[in-house]
């Protein structure tokens, strides 16, 4: 007998009590209990509907009638681990494949994004025998012991940084280091790296990996200068290590001109491994890595078997397969650009408007608007953006913030975002800041 539904005092009073406080809430002082989902919508107990401008993992639309019917189907018949021979397996990779550049020809399934940059991690460190790793800075990469040691964004609040963990500055050309006005931030942004290698050199250090999102997500939706990531990876390969691009949260036409984020940087980046995580599920448990051939037989070599014991199962691959053939069927890549660029220019027209606005960036439904107290200065309106998505959320719209300030309005919503929610947004968000304005003069 189904048991009666709780309010929303009450579960939230349970979930004071039963879990970890360190799983935080959205609109902690006032949180939304959401019990369906559809598309870009999200519904509470009691049944107002939200535009959702967050869940990338949702990738294709919250409760795909075609994805719950494949992960359905394919229960019915047998869902076992990897150690046994299925089509699934074969067939999703062989479509992974296909949108790929050849010499990434060999995949490891596992469960979640965590776990996938773990793996890259270990595939590094065997390739190359060597122990470092270089980030950006910001960076996050997962929640395992092993990727907080290269979050910048995690572990600067907890233990601090590891004897073989470099950090170089984040390429942002709004307010990093090098910006739009210099006459190449890619290779000054780069330079930092090969500095760092250098420095570690003269200090006995050997370098495994550089470990990037191709698209900077936590630190603020960075788009890093074109041709940063070539030479970084010239830097990387010269000291014997390999260039990691996570598309956890950017990959699978999100950019919109492309499939996958690193594209951007032009035809001649490569990768040596790419991870993928739960929006290749849509949501479900799922995640991937992607090598070539020489790192994979390495990693083999160690005679050490690699068994993830759900990764690759038949039912999160037949998900991932139909993950594939909705973007397809209802061209969600060519739709993330047009609409991605549609809200673009609306944003761009409000940032000429209001001066809390700092710069629009962004590639396809990958959209950061930097908030600012002072234009010059540039320096981050933290309160302002706090207020902002607290006020888009009483408008029945959920938004959030990222950047080292927290001031970095982000957008990553479900790829079926349309052009009238982008116009909705638009308009809430000038009238919130018309609003703020009125109130500090």
């Amino acid at each position: 007998m189904k048991a009666e539904p709780r309010c929303r005092l009450e579960t939230l009073a349970l979930r004071k009590q039963l879990i970890g406080s360190s799983c935080k809430l959205f609109f902690p002082e006032d949180p939304v209990k959401i019990t369906r989902a559809k598309g870009q919508y999200m519904y509470d107990e009691n049944g107002n509907e939200y535009l959702d401008c967050i869940s990338n993992v949702a990738h294709v639309g919250h409760c795909h009638p075609e994805i719950v019917r494949a992960a359905h189907q394919q229960n019915q018949l047998l869902n076992t681990n990897s150690r046994y021979l299925h089509d699934n397996l074969v067939d999703y990779a062989q479509r992974l494949s296909n949108t790929l550049p050849e010499k990434l020809c060999t995949f490891y399934f596992l469960n979640s994004g965590s776990e996938a940059n773990d793996l890259a991690l270990r595939l590094a460190r065997q390739y190359t025998k060597h122990e470092d790793v270089i980030v950006v800075d910001h960076a996050y990469h997962g929640h395992l012991t092993s990727l907080i040691d290269i979050s910048p964004y995690k572990f600067r609040n907890l233990d601090g940084q590891k004897e073989w963990v470099h950090v170089v500055p984040l390429p942002d050309t709004y307010r990093g280091l090098f910006r739009e006005d210099h006459e190449d931030p890619a290779t000054a942004y780069a330079s930092e790296v090969k500095k760092v290698i250098d420095q570690g050199h003269q200090k006995s250090r050997k370098f495994a990996a550089f470990f990037a999102e191709s698209l900077p997500s936590v630190a603020g939706q960075i788009i890093p200068p074109p041709g940063y990531f070539q030479k970084v990876a010239e830097h990387i390969h010269k000291a014997g290590g390999v260039l990691v691009a996570d598309e956890i949260q950017v990959g699978f036409g999100r950019v919109g001109k492309h499939f996958w984020a690193f594209q951007l940087q032009g035809e001649d980046f490569i990768p040596d491994i790419v991870t993928m995580g739960k929006p290749i599920g849509n949501g479900h448990p799922v995640s991937c890595v992607a090598t070539t051939k020489d790192i994979a037989e390495a990693f083999s070599a160690t005679g050490v078997e690699y068994f993830n014991t759900f990764g690759g199962n038949p039912v999160s691959c037949a998900i991932g397969l139909t993950v594939l053939d909705v973007i397809e069927k209802e061209q969600l890549q060519a739709h993330a650009l047009q609409v991605g660029r549609f809200l673009m220019e609306l944003l761009h027209q409000q940032k000429e408007k209001h001066s809390l606005i700092g710069d629009v960036r962004g590639a396809g439904l990958f959209i950061g608007v930097d908030l600012v107290e002072d234009q010059t200065k540039r320096s981050p309106a933290t309160k302002e953006a706090e207020f902002i998505t607290t006020r888009l959320k009483e408008e029945f719209i959920m938004l959030s913030t990222d950047g080292p300030g927290r001031n970095v309005l982000k957008f990553k919503p479900p790829l079926c975002f349309n052009k009238k929610d982008a116009e909705l947004v638009v308009d809430k968000l000038d009238k919130i800041l018309t609003e703020l304005e009125k109130k500090n003069t």
